[in-house]
Formats: C-alpha cells, sequence, structure tokens
C-alpha cells in the first residue's frame, strides 16, 4: 500500500513538473500541444476508491492549470476522465473489471489500446469544448483534438514501453 501511494506521489509529481516545464512549450503546426499528464489518469490503480480518484484527478488538473493560467479546464477535463473511467474500463476490460482482475500491465493489446485511446481522447474533446466554448468553432475544436489527441497517444504508448513494470 505505502509503494503505491509513494511511486503515484513520485509520478504525479514527475509527469506535471514535465508537463509544464517541457511540454507546454511544444506547439507543433502552432495548434498541437502533447497532453502527456493524462498518463497519471490512465495507470492510476483501478481499484481505489472513486471518491479519492476523483480528488487526485482534480489536483492534477489544479496543478497543470496553476502552472498554465486555463482557468480551470485542465481540472474540469480530468474530473470528468475520473467519473467516466469505471465506464470506460467496462467498456475495454468487459467482465475483467468487473471482477477487479485488470491490470493494465497484463490485459489485450487491444483492450489497452482501445482504454488509453477513449481516455484521451475524452479529455482533449472536453478541453477543448471549454477552451474554444465556440459554437462556431466546431470544426477548430474537432482539428486540435484528433491531432493533439494522435500526438498524445504517442507519447503514452512510447512512456508505457519504456517504463514497462519488469515481470516477477
Amino acid at each position: 500500500m505505502t509503494n503505491t501511494i509513494i511511486s503515484n506521489s513520485i509520478r504525479f509529481v514527475v509527469l506535471v513538473l514535465l508537463q509544464v516545464l517541457l511540454l507546454n512549450n511544444i506547439n507543433f503546426l502552432g495548434f498541437i500541444n502533447p497532453y502527456l499528464y493524462i498518463l497519471f489518469l490512465i495507470l492510476y490503480p483501478f481499484n481505489t476508491p472513486q471518491g479519492l480518484f476523483m480528488l487526485v484527478a482534480f489536483l492534477l488538473g489544479l496543478s497543470v492549470d496553476t502552472f498554465e493560467d486555463s482557468g480551470g479546464i485542465h481540472a474540469a477535463a480530468c474530473v470528468f476522465i475520473a467519473y467516466i473511467r469505471p465506464i470506460i474500463l467496462r467498456f475495454s476490460f468487459g467482465i475483467s473489471y468487473d471482477y477487479q482482475t485488470v491490470k493494465l500491465s497484463n490485459t489485450p493489446y487491444g483492450a489497452r489500446l482501445s482504454y488509453i485511446f477513449l481516455v484521451v481522447i475524452l479529455h482533449n474533446l472536453l478541453l477543448f469544448i471549454m477552451e474554444m466554448f465556440s459554437f462556431s468553432h466546431v470544426y477548430l475544436i474537432l482539428k486540435k483534438t484528433f491531432f493533439t489527441s494522435i500526438f498524445t497517444i504517442l507519447l503514452v504508448l512510447i512512456s508505457l514501453t519504456l517504463f514497462k513494470p519488469k515481470r516477477r
């Protein structure tokens, strides 16, 4: 239990610092900015209480908002993902999630990819909807969501490959 708390605390701090110090300065093609901090939400243990996860997700988004001066949109997107994560997990992993036997590193690649894809797309879509907050910018919202999500998914997959847990 203590190991999990320490590793999640370190992951939280490292991902927030990486996001605000390095990744927020990337603006590929003028509008593509990867959001690797979502990896914390993806990797957070599945068997923790929902209320605690929503609080931690809020703190994660608030940390990014504080450095980015974005008015709470990251916090709202993170809390939204924390709220709907059980639905996404049930969709991606099926009955094994209901029995609490899911461990991300041991799941089939297709299920893992669908889980990552849904979390990233929904997070970015809500983030850009709140950023633009206008129906006249639907095309721009969808374009930013699509390209930023592709870049973010690639970074998440690379990170998961590089930092794969050792088999025992």
